[in-house]
């Protein structure tokens, strides 16, 4: 639907507290865009699922595609470039690296970056914290291709991505830890979310002149019920490197990128009407909604959806969930939420990691194929 003003309430009653919701403007019907669910994370308790992102719920690539023209149809036009577009791990990789392709579309200027918890080599331009996440610390590394690097330290704007923006905080602790490692350029500054809950926070804490584009605004109060027990969250916080190292060769954003190809599983054949899910792995997500994308366009069924590493309780949106050791010998839990065995026909799980990481518990109870990026 088109941007409406009429007020909308939502309100969601989770275990630890009320959740209660006012949309003010929304591009998308707010039931179409978004669910809740709790968080099983003491320091904050609730949750926005989005329903077009392909990170906890499943969803067809060309609906994830409207999310990013609609998005990046937002972005004003006369940004100064070089623009530097940066996606925030693991939620948004995705989401960001489809609006950056969308935005592409109509200027040459525009780089794409995303912040990680996994690091490939030791030049690392500057990190920053998510303070409420269940793995509070960012990385960004430093690009090692010139051509990029020179972009990204003479960036001119700033698009920042991720999937909602509760309070702004984590905007701007990230555009002070760059400014902080040497970004000197910018001039203007764009936060670009699917629901900005913020208040225009990000606005009136920053420098920079910004706008502040999204599906939909508005705001939320949570009312925590004190008597509540506080969930034991797993142990998911760290930005080490894992068994299985990574290799810079297949980068898709962590390095700096101004395009990425469609290279996963170039001969695979499906069916007409085959449902098939694309599952991507972790931040690995970007190449596999390539392949889904792909896939579709075929004619087969898809759905794409990604395993993460945010611990989240069963209800609301939340209807299933499977847990399993991490793809990067990290020794942290990892989750796959709304799929059911049985569910799909064929399932095919992308890694970034070799094809032995994948843990034989979630091939084998979603009768799985692995796909390797190679």
């Amino acid at each position: 639907m088109e941007s409406t003003a009429v007020k909308h309430a939502l309100s969601a009653q989770l275990m630890r507290g009320l959740l209660e919701v006012n949309v003010d403007d929304a591009r998308i019907d707010p039931d179409e865009l978004f669910g809740f669910a709790e968080r099983r994370n003491p320091k904050r308790a609730f949750l926005f699922v989005s329903r077009v992102l392909g990170r906890h719920i499943p969803v067809r690539p060309a609906q994830m595609e409207a999310a990013f023209t609609k998005l990046a149809a937002q972005i004003p036009d006369d940004l100064p470039g070089p623009v530097l577009v940066i996606g925030m791990a693991e939620t948004a990789v995705g989401l960001g690296a489809g609006v950056h392709r969308a935005y592409s579309a109509t200027r040459s200027d525009a780089i794409y970056l995303v912040t990680t918890r996994h690091p490939v080599g030791d030049d690392i331009f500057t990190r920053f914290e998510e303070e409420h996440s269940h793995a509070s610390a960012h990385l960004i590394h430093r690009p090692v291709d010139a051509d990029i690097r020179d972009a990204m330290l003479q960036a001119r704007s700033l698009i920042l991505v991720d999937d909602e923006a509760s309070t702004g905080k984590t905007f701007i602790n990230l555009y002070e830890a760059l400014m902080a490692s040497g970004l000197s350029h910018i001039e203007r500054v764009v936060t670009c979310v699917l629901t900005d809950w913020s208040e225009g926070a990000v606005q009136n804490r920053i420098a920079a002149p910004t706008d502040q584009v999204s599906l939909l605004q508005g705001s939320y109060r949570f009312i925590e019920d004190i008597t509540a027990p506080l969930p034991e969250m797993p142990d998911v916080e760290t930005v080490e490197a894992g068994e299985w190292l990574l290799s810079p060769e297949h980068d898709f954003g962590r390095l700096g990128v101004r395009h990425v190809d469609d290279t996963l599983a170039p001969g695979l054949q499906i069916k007409a009407g085959e449902r098939v899910l694309v599952v991507g792995t972790g931040e690995f997500v970007w190449k596999p909604f390539l392949l889904a994308e792909r896939l579709e366009q075929a004619g087969a069924d898809v759905h794409f959806g990604s395993t993460t590493r945010s611990p989240i309780a069963i209800g609301h949106a939340i209807e299933h969930a499977l847990s399993f050791p991490d793809n990067y010998g990290l020794g942290i839990p990892n989750f796959i939420y709304n799929v059911r065995p049985g569910q799909f026909d064929r399932v095919l799980i992308c890694t970034e990691t070799p094809a032995e990481a994948v843990p034989a518990l979630l091939i084998d109870t979603l009768q799985a194929e692995v796909v390797v990026n190679e």
